[in-house]
């Protein structure tokens, strides 16, 4: 017997699919408001639109779609993010929207009429890959990061967010916040546990703390066939030196740390660096663990710079706390779904707003559990499977 959802799970799906495509990776290039992302943003409001939900924008490049009075409170809101990591997967964040034009159309077709108002979410750089900070549009909104501060944050291309955004951000709208009484965000989940408990939905309990840092090593440039090993201030040995400790600190932790990404200056193949920037991206099951493992970080890399006659400076680009979403909330969900409860080393939006509102995360199983990759996938079964137990939310939520 044919899944009718998952048919119109995956047609609606592949109307987005091409959409920032890298032919030769398979991952996608969909950077906030750039070409790709502006083309998905078009196709929400049009989806919206033939839905009869009206959309409207925050100032900040956050996008809504209300099904109900925009303008009435104790609204649930519902959605994710377009935007990737370059060479991303497909899933995380479209999943999360897609599925809530799908929950709508459940909804509809049930015959359920809210009794609350209903609020579909596309929020703005989740990612960090354009800009360099995670949930831009959602720390925008919730004032968790000024708007004079965002408007200044600059691509690799030196354009700044004002200038992507074609406007200075409006910054926190807490006239906006206030009517939002719930938020709920369906992702396709980053890791194996919903395959480990061979089960298509979970709920999320919390998500680990986590933050990014940014090193700048520099050291003095020079050439790479006359240099004296025993003369040179290699930077990019301390940077090495770095990526190592910081690896092993986090495993002695049970932690994560990754540097995945890195500048050097010049950049030649043959010259000694003259400066080498690297960014970690770490994360732990709570705050002390987390700013331990930093710390240590720290440590070795300042003891390391003496050794190579380098200069290091730390910056912190962004801190997350340890998130714990709404105990009841969560519990009533998993209750409602039949649902396995587990927790995500993840950021997500819903992250930054549980802070403000009673906030619940959904997760679809991922066979591969990987994310952030080509490899990152869902069933379309699975996916309906998404989409149902969301509009079983909604509907518990804006009804009862």
């Amino acid at each position: 017997m044919t899944d009718d959802l998952a048919a119109r799970f995956r047609k609606l799906w592949d109307e987005i699919a091409p959409v920032g495509r890298d032919a030769g990776s398979g991952g996608y290039l969909r950077y906030a408001l750039t070409e790709p992302e502006f083309e998905l943003r078009h196709w929400f409001r049009a989806q919206a639109d033939e839905r009869g939900l009206p959309v409207s924008e925050d100032g900040n490049g956050n996008l809504f779609a209300h099904w109900g009075d925009p303008e009435a409170g104790d609204a649930v809101l519902t959605g994710s993010h377009f935007d990737s990591v370059p060479h991303g997967g497909a899933y995380d964040g479209p999943l999360g929207i897609v599925s809530a034009l799908l929950a709508v159309d459940e909804l509809r077709a049930a015959g359920v009429t809210p009794t609350r108002p209903l609020v579909l979410s596309a929020f703005v750089e989740e990612e960090g890959a354009r800009f360099g900070v995670p949930c831009l549009g959602s720390r925008l909104l919730t004032g968790a990061l000024p708007a004079d501060r965002a408007a200044g944050l600059r691509d690799a291309a030196g354009v700044s967010f004002a200038e992507a955004l074609g406007d200075q951000p409006a910054g926190a709208r807490p006239d906006l916040l206030g009517r939002f009484g719930a938020f709920v965000e369906l992702h396709v989940e980053q890791g194996r546990a919903l395959v480990e408990t061979d089960a298509p939905v979970g709920v999320a309990s919390a998500i680990w703390p986590h933050g990014r840092w940014r090193f700048d090593v520099v050291g003095e440039g020079n050439h790479a066939g006359t240099t004296r090993m025993a003369d040179r201030r290699d930077p990019m040995l301390t940077y090495a030196f770095t990526v190592l400790a910081a690896n092993k600190e986090a495993r002695l932790r049970g932690a994560h740390a990754t540097v995945g990404r890195v500048a050097v200056e010049p950049n030649a193949t043959n010259a000694i660096p003259s400066k080498v920037t690297g960014w970690l991206d770490a994360r732990a099951a709570d705050p002390d663990t987390l700013a331990g493992l930093v710390d240590a970080v720290r440590g070795k890399l300042a003891e390391r710079a003496r050794r190579d006659g380098t200069e290091v400076t730390v910056t912190e680009e962004s801190v997350t706390p340890l998130v714990a979403f709404d105990g009841g909330l969560a519990g009533r969900l998993a209750t409602l779904l039949g649902a396995p409860v587990l927790p995500t080393g993840a950021g997500h939006d819903a992250g930054v707003l549980a802070a403000h509102l009673p906030t619940a995360m959904l997760f679809v199983r991922n066979p591969t559990g990987v994310s952030h990759s080509p490899a990152e996938a869902a069933t379309d079964t699975d996916c309906a499977a998404g989409v149902r137990a969301l509009a079983r939310v909604l509907e518990e939520l804006t009804c009862r």
